[in-house]
């Protein structure tokens, strides 16, 4: 693509957030007692989209969202971020996509999302919004909307020449026609394990892994959470990446985080080794931050990176 009109467009999910924070994840059968409860915009597609707009990116967002109060607040948080949200379009019948997220003391958390109107996107029209928007250098999608979405979206990127990121979580198994069109597959623990095979549990069992998941032929990079990350470019070696030290306030949006700034990167050029280290930068200042702070964070507060 010799002029796309965005350096990177997100096709994926938006959800409105509810945030609970208690003293502990509930156990089976147990009724915990919180402390607070927020509401948030998020999806990993709005919070990746949100992210690279902040981190300079011109950035677009291909997704969907219900008639409904959820889906007005989530087209005007995408509005405050500078995210072009053309293709956003509004579901008549489904609900928006929601999720129940609890905080722990510890900054860790689960959540239980209700996708709604992200499962209403269709390939066609999805591939339409990219073609009429004009396409981006980068192109991100995770887990959270239809496979055969990300499937006809990663082969209009491809064909396009654009670079295409997967961010596979939540953990699925996915078609390798999928996984052949993806540039830089970016997984957890977790989606590590599911998609390899094989037991990943620290950076020995991360760097084994690296084969399985495509690695030589792909840029893949497995995040450790506070143990650092394994990245490899295509053709390239394994190396490992350590953990910024940092007091954690809330890991909860801090993959997105590291999503959103590692494509800012990717859309002007860097090597993925470059590419990782601002993002593994932006990811640690992030989950130090209060709710407040991380409200306003930009690029503007990773300025000495």
């Amino acid at each position: 693509m010799k002029h796309p009109a965005f350096d990177i467009i997100v096709c994926g999910s938006l959800h409105l957030d509810i945030m609970v924070k208690a003293p502990h994840l509930p156990r089976l059968d147990e009724t915990a007692v919180g402390s607070q409860w927020a509401k948030k915009c998020g999806g990993k597609g709005g919070n990746q989209a949100v992210m690279s707009a902040r981190m300079g990116a011109r950035t677009a967002m291909i997704g969907r969202v219900g008639r409904d109060d959820f889906g007005a607040q989530l087209l005007g948080n995408l509005d405050a971020a500078a995210v072009d949200r053309t293709a956003v379009t509004v579901d008549e019948r489904a609900g928006s996509g929601m999720s129940v997220a609890i905080l722990d003391e510890n900054g860790d958390y689960g959540a239980v999302i209700v996708s709604g109107a992200n499962l209403e996107m269709t390939p066609a029209q999805s591939v339409k919004h990219w073609e009429e928007i004009g396409g981006a250098r980068v192109l991100i999608m995770q887990n959270e909307i239809p496979e055969p979405v990300n499937s006809a979206m990663a082969g209009a990127a491809h064909q396009a020449g654009a670079h295409v990121v997967l961010n596979a979580a939540p953990a699925r198994q996915m078609s390798s026609a999928l996984l052949a069109l993806v540039d830089t597959l970016v997984v957890n623990r977790v989606e590590a394990e599911m998609l390899s095979g094989l037991v990943v549990q620290d950076v020995g069992s991360a760097l084994k892994s690296l084969p399985h998941l495509g690695g030589g032929d792909k840029n893949i990079v497995i995040t450790l959470g506070g143990a650092g990350l394994v990245l490899q470019a295509k053709g390239g070696a394994a190396e490992f990446m350590a953990p910024h030290k940092i007091k954690v306030s809330s890991s909860h949006g801090a993959g997105d985080c590291f999503i959103g700034a590692l494509a800012s990167r990717l859309a002007c050029g860097a090597p993925l080794a470059a590419a990782c280290a601002f993002a593994n930068s932006a990811a640690a200042r992030f989950v130090g931050l209060s709710e407040d702070a991380r409200a306003r964070f930009s690029s503007a507060d990773l300025a000495d990176v």
